[in-house]
């Protein structure tokens, strides 16, 4: 995103760098907790200049926000469009949101505790997203019951109880931990598939062709 006009080379890394901070401040004390002030104290900058940056505490949330849900929404609609089998593309969908997860511990915490505090426009759009990326999850487990590989069951209470269990991660984990995301999408999904799963279902070699699919995206 080219840097608004006025604005020094390093504007956009010293944004950047902001934002990290509130990231890891809101997920420690809560966001409404958390006054102008204190941030100043984390980030080194009086109230002008921290305005600068962030044009309001709200903007703050939404950067945060943001770098949640664009990369999700933007691999989660990739992988929707594959043209894989639904319960290969369920598998791809769970690492790749453990992934974000893992990656941004404290942008997830806020994600989760502090969204209620948008307003207007900005909360529409979250709650948009949000709802967009609950979609994909439903539809592809609605594509793996009508394949035959999943039972029939309500749609919407699979997808919560595929959300559930990962979105409830953040909770437990800590950076640099035993299990990665790969380990983590690995379990989760056995757990869940041996439960959805049709009895005619033979999940065995799931991660045998998660392992070629990559291959040959490769």
């Amino acid at each position: 995103m080219p840097r608004p006009p006025g604005h020094g080379p390093g504007y956009e890394t010293k944004r950047q760098e902001i934002i990290d901070q509130a990231a890891e401040l809101f997920a420690k004390q809560g966001y409404a907790a958390t006054g102008i002030a204190e941030l100043g104290q984390v980030t080194g900058l009086a109230k002008g200049a921290l305005y600068y940056y962030i044009g309001s505490k709200e903007k703050l949330l939404v950067e945060i926000q943001d770098r949640v849900l664009r990369p999700l929404l933007s691999e989660a609609r990739r992988i929707a469009a594959l043209d894989e089998d639904p319960v290969l593309r369920l598998r791809l969908l769970s690492e790749t949101l453990l992934e974000i997860i893992l990656r941004r511990l404290d942008h997830i915490w806020v994600y989760e505790h502090d969204y209620r505090h948008l307003r207007g426009a900005n909360r529409a759009r979250l709650l948009r997203q949000r709802r967009e990326f609950e979609k994909i999850v439903q539809n592809l487990l609605i594509a793996a019951m009508e394949s035959g590989a999943f039972r029939k069951m309500d749609p919407r209470l699979a997808m919560l109880q595929f959300l559930n269990m990962h979105n409830h991660t953040y909770q437990w984990a800590r950076p640099g931990g035993e299990w990665d995301a790969e380990f983590l999408a690995r379990e989760y999904c056995a757990t869940l598939i041996s439960g959805f799963r049709s009895p005619d279902y033979d999940a065995d070699d799931l991660e045998d062709r998660v392992r070629r699919f990559r291959e040959r995206e490769s």
